[in-house]
């Protein structure tokens, strides 16, 4: 696809989502971001903020399968990929798919899991296959797992240990509305559920074609010097004990590029890579534990920020 077309294709999916949630375009552009760059999300607030039904209208806006796993602490692993069983009527095994054979996958308070339960995901998440008694299957183009938890509540919750942070290319908090918004959210939902009526605009088909465009989206010398200072800069943060990895950068760069895209343009900029560094690197930061108390990885993300010299060039090629 041209990436002239993501624009217009971008504009129509958030109208399309913009039917049930309102005052998230922000979010809403964060989340396709993350779909076009081919990665995983993480949206993390209170409950009753819309983080499912933000996962649900993008799914419902998209022609394509959609599966849910509602994370409990008696979740098995088998739960989530599958199982093989034996048929007696049959006289052999058979394998069970699990909700992971889908496209769009809702791991919904997936904090609520046991630790042996949420590491099922790594290998669907990092690598798009499940690996099951020795045998390798292959999931669905494209596969996108887009997670929710909830950051205040601790009772009866998991921490997601950093390898599984690491496999989402973003966290993206909700927040609450403002006052306009919540009256309008009031009036679209007094009568009916708008989700019910949502219509895909947008075809599994489209959605890799445009994952394979962002590719082309340039990138000036400076702008990737730039990102790669801002990681640099917080591997050598006395307050953070583990800074962001290459993983974490080659995940920024394409993020970079998929907001390039959806923006309409055909290059990145500095702005670009300065707005989404929050929502790309702070969830795979380790603190140090004499500071976790003092300050949150966002905030030591934004010092970053002000501390590396931005490029000022003309960054178009």
């Amino acid at each position: 696809m041209e990436l002239s077309r993501v624009k217009q294709l971008s504009d129509s999916i958030r109208a399309n989502v913009e039917k049930v949630i309102v005052g998230k375009s922000n979010v809403i552009d964060l989340l396709l971001t993350a779909l076009y760059a081919n990665g995983h999300v993480l949206l993390e607030d209170v409950p009753g903020t819309g983080k499912t039904m933000l996962a649900k209208s993008l799914a419902r806006s998209l022609d394509a399968d959609f599966g849910r796993i509602q994370f409990t602490p008696d979740l098995l692993p088998s739960d989530v990929t599958g199982l093989n069983y034996f048929n007696q009527k049959e006289g052999e095994f058979r394998f069970r798919k699990g909700p992971v054979f889908t496209n769009i996958l809702l791991a919904d308070e997936i904090n609520r899991a046991t630790p042996r339960t949420q590491s099922s995901l790594l290998e669907c998440m990092e690598e798009k296959q499940v690996t099951i008694d020795g045998e390798t299957m292959a999931l669905s183009r494209p596969f996108l797992v887009i997670a929710t938890q909830n950051p205040v509540e601790t009772a009866g919750t998991f921490p997601l240990p950093e390898a599984q942070l690491d496999r989402f290319l973003m966290q993206i908090p909700m927040g609450y509305p403002n006052e306009e918004e919540e009256l309008a959210i009031l009036n679209r939902f007094a009568a009916a559920n708008p989700l019910a009526s949502l219509a895909p605009v947008c075809s599994g088909e489209t959605l890799l074609e445009v994952q394979e465009s962002i590719s082309e989206v340039y990138v000036h010398p400076l702008v990737m010097s730039y990102l790669v200072h801002i990681a640099e800069a917080t591997r050598n943060h006395g307050q953070i004990a583990l800074g962001v990895s290459p993983r974490g950068s080659i995940a920024f760069l394409r993020c970079v590029k998929a907001y390039a895209a959806l923006s309409g343009l055909t290059y990145a900029t500095p702005d670009m890579v300065k707005y989404l560094a929050p929502f790309c690197l702070a969830h795979r930061l380790v603190l140090r534990a004499s500071y976790q108390q003092g300050g949150s990885a966002s905030d030591y993300i934004r010092d970053i920020l002000n501390q590396v010299p931005v490029p000022t060039e003309d960054f178009s090629r």
